[in-house]
């Protein structure tokens, strides 16, 4: 049975055991910080606006069909890259705020750190 999931991360939550998420690594910067969070901001935005193609049909016989799905999956991701990029919804700044504030409490030396 091993071998219908032969991917390491649908084997491994097959097993129970969950896949490792990518992480910002051990740099604690404020730079980094927001390098990432502006990377999950982009990824919900993303997300948010995938259901705005979801009753949208293409005109036969340019489009429609799988790679259609595809296209309009990457055009909301990359919609969702621009917007973060110029500034998103604020989500980025909220995620950056309360990460530099756990580390000032866990006193890890990024006092008075700011964007």
């Amino acid at each position: 049975m091993s071998e219908l999931f032969a991917a390491p991360a649908i084997d491994a939550a097959w097993r129970g055991q969950a896949p490792k998420l990518p992480t910002a690594g051990t740099s604690r910067s404020p730079d980094r910080l927001r390098e990432v969070a502006t990377e999950l901001e982009a990824v919900f935005i993303g997300q948010m606006l995938q259901p705005m193609f979801t009753n949208t049909q293409a005109e036969s016989p340019f489009g429609g069909g799988l790679a259609e799905e595809m296209w309009q999956s990457m055009l909301a991701a990359e919609f969702g890259k621009a917007i973060a990029g110029g500034g998103g919804i604020g989500l980025a700044d909220a995620v950056v705020r309360q990460l530099l504030s756990v580390q000032e409490a866990a006193g890890d030396g990024t006092e008075g750190a700011t964007r």
